[in-house]
């Protein structure tokens, strides 16, 4: 008994420092990728500034021209990603916002939680102070207000000019309680807003019910809230709370995991608040506000249980998959083409077993239903809001089966690919990138259309 249980330890410890060097080896990846192409595009600036500056003027004015009257297609980027201004001239959605004339690609808290972002997210669109709201922030143990947008990036919107979303994974959640905030008129000072404000929602491989590689990568499934004491998750928050208190200022402003309304400076907690944060007294891994409880099915179904499907937006989904049937077992498809980040995780999310002696996170729960995946998501998690209730969908195999669109209904395809298929490396996807983007923004603009308006005064 002690010899299996040396092994088992020996084996989980091993699992870790491999995850852990992957992840670690793909972080420092892209950044020196941003790096290079920064440097890259300085020195091409410097050597050839009187031609882009004529370029860029053609270009401006081109822009304010044909692209004013355009409602806006707003990218929301997932968990650990990033918008438009970090990263230097690196995109997250792997340079998609440049196919269409009017493309908005906020950067939003990529660690914060679900509704930290939503509330970003109204703002970075209207301008003003961030809000976080009295109540939240009290008992989340951060600032009530947040970052400043002195200028908003689309302060016309409202029920006449509604907006396009694409959320990619957390991204697409973020959304969802954007949208039901807006019908709750949860935003003080502005009383008119509506869930008619989101003209239609595109989740890329969105997290709508949850994710059991939570549970490999350290939540307890127990509660959906505790870390396990050696995992992946808290070598994470170790290096998160260091970056945080750190603050050296030209590297958040290169990257930001999003967490300045938590005070974790040094210039402002010293040493004793960098060593409350660690020991779990203090921070958003205290409280329980950031991204990772938000995406466990346990999470997910007290966040859904509040989210609606409304009957005037178009809903459209992209569920990925990188598993297929083998004999009866559900197995890696493709190994050759799965990304090293999330190799080991399809794997284990295929074999994914609730544990015998924790109560299911819902009733009528089988592990069978959640073991296709694409090495961050189940694929049953993606398709459309199933927990606690499921909502109208519809499957779609070729895309006339859906035409005309039909607002409340959410629209699903199960697209062969991993997770980060069509995000960061545009290669990596090849002909399916332009297909599926190409196919996103012309949807946005010719058949999402809402035929009969809605009038301001109209409840």
């Amino acid at each position: 008994m002690i010899v299996v249980r040396w092994w088992m330890t020996t084996f989980q410890l091993t699992e870790l420092f491999v995850s852990s060097l992957v992840h670690l080896t793909y972080g420092l990846y892209i950044f020196s990728t941003a790096v290079a192409g920064d440097l890259s595009q300085i020195l091409s600036n410097w050597l050839f500034k009187p031609n882009l500056e004529t370029s860029l003027k053609t270009e401006d004015t081109k822009e304010a021209t044909s692209a004013k009257d355009l409602p806006p297609i707003v990218l929301v980027h997932g968990i650990f990603g990033f918008g438009k201004g970090r990263l230097g001239g690196l995109s997250y959605f792997a340079g998609a916002e440049k196919k269409d004339e009017r493309v908005l690609v906020p950067d939003l808290g990529s660690l914060t939680s679900i509704y930290d972002r939503a509330r970003e997210l109204f703002y970075y669109l209207k301008g003003g102070q961030v809000d976080y709201e009295e109540e939240h922030s009290k008992a989340c143990g951060h600032s009530q207000f947040g970052r400043i947008y002195e200028q908003g990036y689309y302060p016309e919107w409202d029920e006449d000019h509604p907006i396009h979303f694409v959320g990619h994974s957390a991204g697409a959640q973020v959304v969802r309680v954007l949208q039901q905030m807006l019908a709750d008129k949860a935003f003080k000072g502005y009383e008119s807003t509506s869930e008619n404000w989101v003209l239609s929602l595109t989740s890329l491989s969105g997290a709508l019910n949850g994710t059991t590689r939570t549970y490999f990568d350290g939540m307890q499934p127990e509660d959906g809230k505790s870390l396990t004491p050696v995992c992946l998750l808290q070598l994470c928050r170790i290096g998160v709370i260091i970056y945080e208190w750190l603050d050296i200022p030209w590297l958040k402003d290169y990257y930001n995991f999003g967490f300045d309304h938590f005070s974790m400076s040094w210039r402002r907690s010293g040493i004793r608040g960098l060593v409350d944060c660690l020991l779990g007294n203090a921070g958003p891994f205290a409280s329980g506000d950031w991204i990772l409880p938000d995406l466990t099915i346990q999470g997910s179904i007290k966040l859904n249980s509040h989210l609606r499907t409304f009957p005037q937006t178009y809903y459209f989904s992209y569920a990925t998959k990188r598993t297929t049937k083998v004999m009866g077992l559900t197995v890696p498809s493709g190994v050759l083409g799965i990304h090293p980040l999330l190799l080991i995780r399809v794997l284990q999310m295929s074999q994914w077993r609730h544990p015998q002696d924790v109560s299911p996170p819902y009733k009528g729960y089988r592990d069978e239903d959640w073991w296709d995946n694409d090495g961050a998501l189940n694929t049953i998690s993606m398709t459309h809001p199933r927990l606690p209730v499921e909502h109208p969908s519809h499957l779609v195999v070729k895309d006339s089966d859906c035409q005309p669109l039909q607002p409340g209904i959410w629209y699903y395809k199960i697209v062969e690919g991993d997770h980060i298929l069509i995000v960061v490396n545009r290669e990596r996807a090849g002909v399916q990138f332009d297909l599926m983007y190409d196919s996103i923004f012309e949807r946005c603009r010719k058949h999402v259309l809402r035929k009969t308006p809605t009038l301001p005064n109209h409840s």
